[in-house]
């Protein structure tokens, strides 16, 4: 199993969980996330979403924060999909899974890995509004998560 992945094809939640537990027998905690398109983002209503990313750097990127999550935590497996292009609303833009021997080690590698998704990684989100596109930065409360870590 691949750890990550950057595509525009959508993915099988039920498929990637599947996946990211088969022969783990040591792991008994297994959490994953799944975030989607949704209507309203800061007051706008919402229609749609472009997201865009730079290639080869941004699966190295990831590469590289699912290594720095396996340094914190004892994490047994860790799957991250992000997908790219254009998506419609309730569409699904991202999968992170993580096992663990615990829980606390798995909710916490992929709350960090979410965290750094949504401020650090080389994506760029336009989102499609009712009153024309815009790119959307990363909220102040995401930096304040992120800066936890």
């Amino acid at each position: 199993m691949n750890e990550i992945a950057v595509q525009t094809q959508d993915f099988d939640v039920g498929a990637e969980y599947a996946a990211l537990i088969s022969g783990d027998t040591d792991a008994g905690a297994a959490v994953f996330f799944v975030g989607r398109v949704r209507a309203r983002n800061d007051g706008r209503e919402v229609t749609g979403l472009h997201l865009e990313h730079y290639p080869g750097m941004t699966e190295k990127s990831l590469q590289d924060i699912v290594q720095q999550a396996k340094e914190r935590w004892p994490i047994e497996r860790v799957r991250v999909i992000h997908r790219v292009g254009a998506l419609r609303l309730g569409e699904q833009i991202v999968f992170v899974g993580a096992t663990s021997p615990h829980r606390a080690a798995a909710f916490s590698a992929a709350e960090f890995i979410m965290d750094y998704l949504k401020t650090r990684a080389p994506f760029w989100k336009k989102e499609q509004t009712s009153s024309g596109e815009l790119w959307v930065e990363a909220r102040d409360t995401d930096q304040q998560s992120a800066q936890r870590w």
